[in-house]
């Protein structure tokens, strides 16, 4: 049985004539009556009661009918849904970002602008830290991520294109003989103990300003560690030492905080998106363009045009 006979088959039932049914289907009356006795004859059952003056659906037409119907139906959303993947405009999207790039401009804005163009795909968004990010898309459990600056840059099959660069700050107690200082050197800084994130954790900063102070002289004395953004500046409130955190969170107030400039030079990290490397089916293509729209009418100096990271893999 193919699509083409249920398709006959509908016509000449809703028709009741075969000769009406055949024009609508373009093509002859006697060709189309053959396939109908094809149609009965593979089914084992008559379908169509005919004498010279009816043509009339038997119980059993009545019934294969309504099945008939439905498979058709289901033949064409099942192909316009296959077009519409084509398309980019259907499935599912997995994104994995990182602890402060919900506090940059970036993710909200692009979530927004990409719901509105692409309705129909799901988002399904995970806050992971920067290496589980990488190695969640060598797995395929990720489509797309937004990663800091990497501790673990060599996994193979996933490439970076660096989009944005955030200045790096200083979290300092209130109280603080530095806390009003315009700005501060890591220098100044050689006698503080430090609160970090665990050096497992794959954040990419506890090595970014490890570098920093070995440039500046001095190996940082980490007293206390933490998972959380937000805990580390309530630590830093409590007096129990000194962060370094990417701007973007200085949205977080608390009381007895302060957020101040670094002036060694280096003092930023980047904001990456991470992809595996292999060109993006229609789903990513789509969700990368919204990006490469969103950098390129972004006004901060610190977001890195397309032209300079291309978003296709290579």
């Amino acid at each position: 049985m193919e699509l083409r006979h249920l398709r006959y088959f509908v016509a000449v039932a809703e028709e009741l004539h075969f000769t009406r049914a055949a024009e609508r289907l373009h093509i002859g009356q006697p060709p189309l009556s053959q396939q109908i006795q094809a149609l009965e004859s593979e089914l084992g059952v008559t379908l169509f009661e005919r004498n010279r003056r009816r043509v009339a659906l038997t119980e059993a037409g009545k019934r294969f009918l309504a099945h008939a119907r439905q498979i058709l139906a289901d033949t064409r959303n099942a192909a316009e849904e296959a077009r519409r993947a084509a398309r980019g405009e259907v499935g599912e999207l997995r994104i994995g970002f990182t602890y402060s790039v919900p506090f940059t401009s970036v993710l909200p804005g692009l979530l927004r602008d990409y719901r509105q163009q692409a309705p129909g795909v799901t988002l399904t968004l995970h806050e992971m830290f920067s290496t589980d990010q990488v190695i969640a898309l060598a797995e395929d459990r990720l489509d797309v991520g937004f990663v800091r600056h990497l501790a673990r840059e060599d996994t193979p099959g996933v490439v970076l294109r660096e989009i944005r660069r955030d200045p790096l700050r200083l979290v300092i107690n209130a109280h603080h003989p530095l806390a009003d200082a315009p700005e501060v050197s890591l220098a100044d800084l050689r006698n503080e103990g430090f609160i970090f994130y665990p050096r497992d954790a794959g954040t990419g900063i506890h090595r970014a300003v490890a570098q920093m102070c070995r440039a500046a002289g001095f190996a940082p004395k980490v007293v206390q560690e933490a998972r959380e953004a937000t805990t580390l500046i309530g630590l830093v409130a409590a007096g129990l030492g000194v962060t370094v955190l990417p701007s973007p969170l200085e949205c977080v107030r608390m009381p007895d905080v302060r957020y101040l400039p670094i002036a060694d030079p280096g003092a930023h990290i980047s904001l990456a998106v991470a992809l595996r490397d292999r060109p993006p089916g229609p789903l990513l293509a789509g969700f990368l363009a919204c990006l490469e729209r969103q950098g390129s009418g972004d006004p901060s100096p610190t977001f890195i045009s397309a032209a300079d990271t291309p978003f296709q893999a290579r």
